[in-house]
């Protein structure tokens, strides 16, 4: 372990320097922090706002949903836009840290922790704000010096290394390491603006364009108004099963933010046609045979009504309205080609999607730094040999269910290893 240095500058840090400079006071941030001074390296946190954590508090509506339970790795990575890469971040013990390790670092911090649907992981008593000021009492423990209110504006480099930090204040920070934590763009207002990507552009790293991800679908037909606030479990869409909910623009839920980032994608060429799968675990024709049944229980009831044995009054008669098939008519009177089209709808049930709601809806971010200047094993950078980097930074991101704060612990404790 190295000595750290007692002898202090005018400005408060060590004379020589710090060992390790880190930029960005969110999840990934802090965690790198904690690893790097708990690995004897004095440490510098520079944050852009009053208090560390701002985006962090909103995590799971203020619960934080710090984890997913996922321990199969395979599974786990899956969860993930270029998972690949978070291979080694997962990984035990070569530097991983994966959801088994996040969840005993906690309870180690006094945070017990429960399990619910989904593997999510919350802390027992659902606050986002225990976590934190845990976080910040282990901060304080291990002597990390935080400097709030000053934000990265540019470096002074030789030699492909990073020399200084330049701030906003004209301040100028010394370190032997740098890793760079400042998140993507999403919920600009917490302070994650998409600053952190003109930095690393400026060190000439490459950034795959970033758009909104884990963020509500906004659809063309005007029929969804009709169906705001209906809500359908257990459905599926590109392969994403779970449940959606229906607002006066589109859909949100589960499903339709995990599948958010990839309409995203498509949309930069075209509209999107989205078709729901409302019964995954049953065939067309099993659906038919079960239809059937109902038409011959209720002979004489209108098909809107029999309908609701499958879904909401509601999207019953929605359905039956883009289908153009009476929805007052007799069960009596459907004709053979009429329940292959119902079937069919309820099967692939077809919607348009001509948008995505923004940054400032949007629970992470899609693109940042390209994978392909960083060392996967080590999180540094192949262009600037004393800069790493962590979190949402970079170009990964994962479903809804604790994925992404997982990538932020992992990455953010692999960075500090090295």
């Amino acid at each position: 372990m190295p000595e750290k240095d007692t002898k202090f500058s005018a400005q408060g840090g060590p004379a020589s320097g710090w060992d390790v400079a880190i930029i960005g006071g969110g999840p990934a941030g802090i965690m790198s922090a904690i690893q790097s001074a708990a690995n004897g390296f004095n440490v510098v946190l520079i944050e852009k706002n009053k208090q560390l954590g701002k985006k962090f508090l909103l995590t799971g509506n203020g619960r934080c949903n710090l984890t997913n339970a996922e321990l199969d790795l395979k599974k786990l990575v899956a969860n993930y836009h270029n998972g690949e890469f978070l291979y080694r971040a997962f990984s035990p013990p070569a530097g991983g840290f994966g959801p088994k390790e996040t969840i005993k670092f906690f309870e180690d911090l006094g945070i017990k922790t429960k399990t619910e649907a989904g593997n999510r992981v919350f802390p027992e008593n659902n606050s986002a704000e225990e976590i934190l000021e845990a976080l910040k009492k282990y901060l304080e423990k291990n002597k990390v010096k935080i400097i709030y209110d000053s934000a990265a504006e540019g470096f002074e480099l030789k030699n492909k290394k990073i020399l200084k930090i330049i701030l906003n204040n004209n301040k100028k920070i010394t370190a032997k390491k740098y890793i760079l934590t400042t998140g993507g763009k999403s919920y600009a207002k917490s302070g994650s603006d998409g600053a952190g990507y003109k930095l690393a552009e400026k060190l000439g790293h490459s950034i795959i364009k970033p758009s909104p991800a884990l963020t509500p679908i906004i659809l063309k037909e005007d029929w969804v108004k009709k169906l705001q606030g209906i809500s359908l479990k257990n459905i599926k869409i590109f392969g994403e099963s779970g449940e959606i909910l229906f607002t006066h623009f589109g859909i949100s839920g589960p499903v339709a933010l995990n599948i958010s980032g990839k309409i995203g994608e498509l949309l930069k060429k075209n509209e999107v046609k989205i078709f729901m799968d409302l019964f995954p675990e049953l065939n067309q024709q099993e659906i038919l045979e079960n239809f059937q049944e109902l038409l011959k229980k209720y002979l004489r009831q209108a098909i809107k009504n029999i309908l609701t044995e499958f879904v909401p009054e509601r999207f019953a008669e929605v359905l039956l309205e883009i289908i153009k098939i009476d929805k007052n008519k007799i069960a009596n009177n459907l004709s053979k080609s009429e329940k292959n089209i119902i079937v069919r709808a309820l099967k692939g049930f077809e919607m348009t999607a001509e948008g995505v709601l923004g940054f400032d809806n949007a629970m992470a971010t899609r693109g940042g730094i390209s994978l392909k200047e960083i060392n996967h094993k080590t999180m540094q950078s192949k262009l600037i040999d004393n800069l790493f980097f962590a979190g949402e930074i970079i170009d990964v991101d994962g479903k809804t269910g604790g994925f992404n704060l997982q990538m932020c612990w992992s990455t953010g404790h692999l960075a500090s290893m090295q």
